[in-house]
């Protein structure tokens, strides 16, 4: 189990190091171009994936902190009974840390620091962070953990 929680140590780190430096170098709002399709800018999401419950008035804050303390105590539980399932448990550990980075936010901003944007031809994509790439990758190795099992039980 102790790989996977390093990796999840490092997803963290690379996080919070991340939103540091965005927040020392950047005012909210502020965007430098960087490719055709790629922008850094810092954004503040008060509110959960894609700003949902954004407006809300100040409640979900602590809503979403409650999640992401209990989807950590749960990923922790799986990687004990999983640490051997290398996919299943790489995927927890991207979901560990990415949780816990965005929970660390709630908890020091009262927001989530966003600062990724990705756009093409005036379509931009809702801006996101290390945490929130790493949770996708968690999501997704889930997915095929569950897609090659299911194959190979045929």
């Amino acid at each position: 189990m102790l790989p996977w929680l390093g990796l999840a140590l490092l997803i963290f780190l690379a996080d919070q190091f991340t939103k540091t430096l965005i927040l020392g170098y950047y005012q909210l709002g502020d965007s430098t171009w960087v490719t055709s399709f790629f922008n850094v800018v810092r954004v503040h999401n008060s509110g959960a994936a894609f700003s949902f419950l954004a407006g809300a008035s100040g409640w979900q804050r602590w809503f979403f902190t409650a999640i992401g303390l209990g989807a950590a105590v749960f990923i922790v539980w799986m990687l004990r009974q999983h640490a051997s399932q290398r996919l299943f448990a790489f995927a927890m550990a991207c979901l560990l840390g990415g949780a816990l980075g965005n929970v660390v936010d709630r908890l020091m901003h009262g927001y989530v620091v966003d600062f990724i944007q990705l756009h093409y031809a005036g379509w931009y994509f809702p801006s996101f962070n290390v945490a929130d790439a790493a949770i996708t990758a968690g999501a997704v190795g889930m997915i095929l953990d569950e897609v090659l099992r299911v194959r190979r039980g045929r």
